[in-house]
């Protein structure tokens, strides 16, 4: 069940309280951490585990996240935010084991970054501290101006990253090869149209769609299968591309349809158990029946 709250106004007392809770429990969580990763009475299985190792949870979290947003279960968000926090509390326990770096190395960075990012807003000492404010951007700044203003100093930190010889030089240098797959395509289509290699319209790319699907459809029929992937790979490419230019997230977009076919698979599934039949002992015909009559009902 999901549950609803009001928008909370807080007073300046209350979130002066509110920010020494946080702080309070964020100590708490970093000492919790590092009691885990304790040699002598910590826990055995996190004291054997590594950057590699505990990775793929940082990815799992991130989707437990999404997937309670989504969801709207505002009941169960802090908590998935919690085991999210915990894998950053988690990896930067290791890097201070190393001597690499700590959290609060992790929370001054990004918020150097956000303050470099945010030119249109004035920050007072809280965020600050005692340093002078830095001059900002003259103007009134508009919501919709924000994402190209975003880029473009992105843009320039990758080129001081590049001239300080800590970044590769190149127009896809910085996209992350662990990306999700079609993630990765919309970023490298995306970075490759800065620098002009675009199609002029929409027309293009989705010409280009059905380029990759016929070429695919070629090596399906000759059945070579390392080709046949290689061209199913263009085929998601581009079609990663068009939901880039059409500015939809083709993450998204397949969530979307991953849902949409879970609901109407389980709607059939429904449908013959009401009657005692299971899908298994159905023809192809029926199922097809089926479906398309769960397809109707959801029409408006």
């Amino acid at each position: 069940m999901t549950k609803t709250t009001q928008p909370l106004v807080a007073s300046a007392s209350g979130t002066a309280q509110n920010r020494q809770n946080a702080a309070r429990n964020i100590e708490r969580l970093l000492a919790l951490m590092a009691r885990l990763r304790d040699p002598e009475g910590g826990c055995p299985w996190d004291r054997e585990q590594t950057h590699e190792t505990i990775a793929p949870y940082a990815i799992e979290e991130a989707y437990e996240v999404l997937d309670a947003i989504q969801r709207q279960d505002w009941q169960a968000f802090p908590d998935e935010l919690g085991d999210l926090l915990l894998q950053v509390v988690y990896q930067a326990q290791l890097a201070e084991e190393q001597g690499r770096f700590d959290f609060a190395d992790v929370a001054r960075i990004v918020t150097e970054k956000m303050i470099r990012r945010h030119p249109h807003v004035t920050f007072g000492k809280d965020v600050l501290g005692e340093a002078a404010q830095t001059p900002r951007m003259a103007g009134n700044a508009s919501a919709s101006a924000m994402p190209g203003q975003w880029e473009a100093l992105k843009e320039q930190e990758r080129k001081s990253l590049v001239q300080a010889g800590v970044q590769p030089l190149g127009a896809l240098a910085g996209v992350p090869p662990a990306l999700p797959a079609l993630l990765r395509a919309s970023k490298l289509a995306s970075r490759a149209a800065r620098v002009g290699f675009d199609w002029p319209d929409v027309s293009g790319v989705l010409d280009k769609v059905h380029e990759e699907i016929n070429e695919f459809s070629v090596e399906m029929h000759k059945g070579d299968r390392e080709k046949m992937q290689d061209e199913l790979g263009d085929v998601l490419f581009s079609v990663a591309s068009l939901a880039r230019r059409l500015k939809l997230d083709p993450e998204a977009c397949l969530r979307q349809a991953c849902d949409k076919f879970t609901r109407r698979f389980e709607a059939v599934e429904a449908r013959l158990a009401q009657d005692g039949l299971s899908m298994q002992d159905q023809s192809v015909e029926k199922l097809d029946s089926l479906w398309c009559a769960v397809k109707q009902t959801e029409k408006p």
